[in-house]
């Protein structure tokens, strides 16, 4: 796909086909997550691909809205160290937002879909995962094939319409 197909293509999948996910493509995916831009190339990030059927249910069980991790093929979790304060934590959320929308659009190109989700039991993810008590396990990226239909450029997206969104110089 060319880039901008793939940014019209990508959507929220969050209902998987059985099949799995190529390991080149994960860590594609990934590389994707690790080359995004971050607030003075800190790269407070990390990520780990997770394959295996057991530790995807269980990852499914730490936010209300993360039930589609457990059909996905795979699941990156990205994790940040604990912040000393309120600044660092908005920086590293956004930088988050960078990494996570890299790996949709790679994935997207991949003919990959992906699904995002938060994390509310961070003891339970952290146990899943090995993580580090002073680490946070911040957000899940659901990763399979698209279970009802392949991704394609959306002609119409559900989208709010450009000219009440995009301004050009001021309000």
């Amino acid at each position: 796909m060319e880039t901008w197909d793939a940014v019209r293509a990508r959507r929220n999948v969050r209902a998987y086909r059985p099949d799995p996910v190529p390991a080149s493509d994960l860590d594609q995916i990934a590389e994707a997550g690790r080359r995004a831009p971050s607030a003075s190339n800190r790269q407070h990030w990390d990520f780990i691909v997770v394959t295996d059927p057991d530790q995807l249910r269980e990852l499914s069980t730490v936010w209300r809205g993360a039930g589609h991790i457990a059909g996905a093929a795979a699941a990156i979790a990205l994790v940040l160290p604990g912040a000393e304060d309120d600044r660092t934590r908005l920086i590293d959320y956004y930088d988050l937002g960078q990494a996570t929308y890299a790996m949709a659009v790679t994935a997207a190109d991949l003919g990959i879909g992906t699904g995002h989700s938060s994390v509310g039991d961070q003891d339970a993810a952290r146990k899943i995962l090995g993580v580090p008590a002073d680490h946070d396990v911040t957000f899940l990226l659901g990763v399979g094939y698209p279970a009802d239909r392949p991704l394609r450029p959306i002609a119409k997206p559900s989208r709010r319409p450009a000219d009440e969104v995009i301004h050009h110089g001021r309000w």
